[in-house]
């Protein structure tokens, strides 16, 4: 049966007659040391015209190498003939083990204790003797050209309101160096890298394909975000979590889609890529059915290799491998973006694309503001990952300073019929060979159905552009992994694991409970478990202080958490009357964290030869009722507002020597009954 659906209406798909599946990866970043480097997890937030000069900088290229089968892999020889130096800046945390210059160490204890934490909040099964794996990685993005991952627990599960969702794996793995610059010229592209981040530990929990739908797979990736963070062992902050989305319907196939950061534009993600895999499907058997070839089944499950294989070989006689040098066609473009590239060496080359003409469209937004998926997009990103800016074609031209006459010129100079699709790049000669050689490449499975491919969401100024995804790289397969031999089987014992189980941190349900005997706003119950400091609170509460709930979970909120020890000696001085607030915001500014009762001591002496014990209430009486003697005709004019304004004349009174609740209330009281 025939996929149904409009994919200019991509909140209408319904996800179970398409055949939807859908899986999450959540990577979190673990706040330890480094995962086979002991260094500090610590970033250092500089632009690239910000790094201090002395750091240490090193270069590197990657070049492709046969694998054991003999065969090299076909991502990594196109990664090679991008012509790409990578740069890296080695900030404070990184050492000869983030440069590969000296074997890593074993794993990081503490890392792998709260992974295994989280395996045991999800009912995951431990592995019992964990195998380092090296993961190939083509981006530059870590010095040695691979990752280190490690499987640490299988089939475990987590509830969501909808339902339940099966864990396939959790993993223990590096993190990447984070990139900081592109920058381009004629020979190729030098990507700078900072390797604050390279190797601070990651936990993977990839979910098996569970999700039922777009609204569903938000629901997952909250409960995994709480539960993960119920840890308290996890990184906050932007980029401290990613979530990766593994997404088809039965007429495409599987994509995993990165960069999804915000959690509310996840259903939008996913049903945008549901219309263009459903898109996708039909243009192939529009582009199989003018060819006269086999169409696709609706059900990728149905294919036939040798049909496949078939068409295949069809498309590459149909559309062949054939670039043409334009440039002298060009030399009266309007277009300055076009000429300004002639002049500066670089070359005007096209490839046809024949029958193709209509197929590539325009940009064509829908209601939401999403671009309607076309085949001229997906093969501009394919040009992209040759480094190029993007490519023109035939269905978008004339436009863009290129006219009518350019447009002739180039169809009568590749003997173009009507039907057929022409795409056009202007580069230095390597690069927009390569580029149109991936263009040509791209074109020919568009008779195919959707390739499995790592796809990126389309950022613009640090969030989603509209929700649609561009073409990463092509997806992994089980050949990317292999043994690491520098680092020896970590045994997980049966007493470490029943010493994990035996002590797992409360869920937020629990800390919530815990909160509410209290008799807190639920305002300060939030903040207090969004900046995750109720531990603390119990603590100042159950210890030698006795510090009440109220007043020390006003003051936590109030003044932070760097001095915890000063803060609740200064709450327990204050509350027994023996320290004004100001006296205790600047005894608490000149403080050096030391023990509680240590403290105490300190501050109470401090208080008497400073003057910072409050005034009794006869003295704060006192001065209230001279200040409202000396100013009852501005009394008399601004009424309750004068409250704030002789605030400042009674401390001064009072030598600063009160608590500022206690004048305010009396103040207040003094006034109301004198205008009442």
């Amino acid at each position: 049966m025939e996929p149904i659906g409009d994919i200019t209406e991509p909140e209408a798909l319904d996800p179970v007659s398409l055949g939807f599946m859908c899986g999450l990866e959540i990577h979190q970043q673990l706040d330890t040391a480094k995962l086979h480097s002991r260094m500090p997890s610590k970033l250092y937030e500089y632009k690239s015209e910000d790094i201090p000069a002395e750091w240490p900088r090193s270069t590197r290229r990657l070049r492709a190498s046969r694998g054991e089968g003999g065969e090299t892999d076909v991502a990594a020889r196109f990664e090679q003939r991008r012509n790409r130096t990578f740069e890296y800046v080695q900030p404070p945390n990184a050492g000869l083990i983030e440069l590969d210059e000296s074997p890593p160490r074993n794993h990081e204890p503490e890392a792998v204790d709260v992974v295994l934490t989280m395996a045991a909040l999800m009912d995951a099964k431990p592995i019992p003797n964990l195998q380092t794996m090296r993961k190939t990685v083509v981006d530059g993005s870590n010095t040695s050209g691979f990752q280190r991952t490690t499987m640490v627990a299988t089939d475990g599960k987590i509830e969501t309101n909808s339902a339940q969702v099966g864990i396939d794996v959790i993993s223990l793995e590096e993190d990447s160096a984070r990139k900081l610059d592109t920058k381009k010229s004629d020979l190729g592209e030098t990507i700078i890298y900072n390797l604050d981040r390279l190797g601070v530990p990651l936990v993977e929990v990839a979910t098996a394909p569970d999700v039922r739908s777009p609204e569903h797979a938000k629901e997952t990736a909250l409960a995994l975000g709480r539960l993960l963070r119920d840890t308290r062992r996890v990184r906050r902050g932007l980029g401290s979590i990613r979530q990766d989305l593994n997404v088809s319907i039965a007429c495409g196939d599987r994509v995993e889609i990165k960069g999804c950061q915000d959690l509310d534009w996840i259903p939008r993600i996913i049903r945008l890529e549901m219309a263009r895999q459903l898109h996708f499907y039909r243009l192939a058997n529009e582009l199989r059915s003018e060819a006269e070839l086999p169409l696709l089944p609706p059900d990728r499950g149905l294919d036939s290799k040798p049909v496949e294989n078939r068409v295949k070989l069809a498309t590459s006689n149909r559309i062949p491998l054939d670039i043409h040098e334009l440039s002298g066609l060009f030399s009266d473009c309007e277009s300055e973006m076009v000429s300004s590239s002639i002049e500066t060496g670089s070359s005007v080359l096209g490839i046809a694309l024949p029958g193709f003409s209509g197929r590539l469209g325009k940009k064509t937004p829908i209601e939401n503001g999403s671009q309607l998926p076309r085949l001229g997009r997906e093969l501009a990103g394919a040009a992209k990952l040759a480094g190029v800016p993007g490519i023109f074609h035939s269905d978008e031209l004339p436009s863009y300073g290129i006219g009518s006459a350019e447009v002739d010129a180039v169809r009568s100079e590749m003997a173009l019929s009507e039907g057929d699709a022409f795409v056009l790049c202007v580069a230095p000669r390597w690069q927009g060979e390569l580029a149109l050689e991936a263009v040509v490449y791209r074109a020919r499975m568009a008779f195919h159905r959707i390739p499995q491919e790592v796809r990126n969401v389309v950022i613009r100024k640090g969030k989603p552009e509209d929700g649609t995804t561009t073409a990463l790289r092509p997806l992994p397969g089980g050949a990317r992994m292999y043994p690491e031999t520098d680092i020896p089987v970590l045994e997980i014992s049966p007493d470490r694991w029943s010493s994990i189980c035996e002590n797992l941190p409360l869920t937020v349900n629990e800390r919530k409970e815990r909160l509410n005997v209290l008799e807190l706003s639920s305002n300060q119950v939030e903040a207090l478990l969004n900046g995750e400091i109720d531990d603390l609170l119990f603590h100042g509460i159950n210890g030698p202080l006795e510090l009440p709930p109220k007043a020390w979970a006003s003051a936590l909120l109030e003044s932070g958490t760097d001095k915890p020890n000063a803060l609740a000696a200064s709450v327990h001085l204050r509350e027994r009357g023996l320290l004004t607030r100001e006296g205790a915001e600047t005894l608490l500014a000149e403080s050096v964290e030391a023990p509680a009762e240590e403290l105490v001591s300190w501050m109470s002496s401090e208080s008497e030869s400073r003057g910072f014990l409050p005034a009794d209430t006869s003295s704060i009486e006192e001065a209230v009722d001279a200040v409202i003697r000396e100013r009852s005709d501005f009394i008399e004019e601004r009424g309750m507002g004068a409250v704030g304004p002789l605030m400042g004349m009674v401390m001064q009174k009072l030598g600063g020597s009160a608590d500022g609740k206690a004048v305010s209330k009396i103040l207040r009281e003094r006034i109301d009954e004198k205008i009442g």
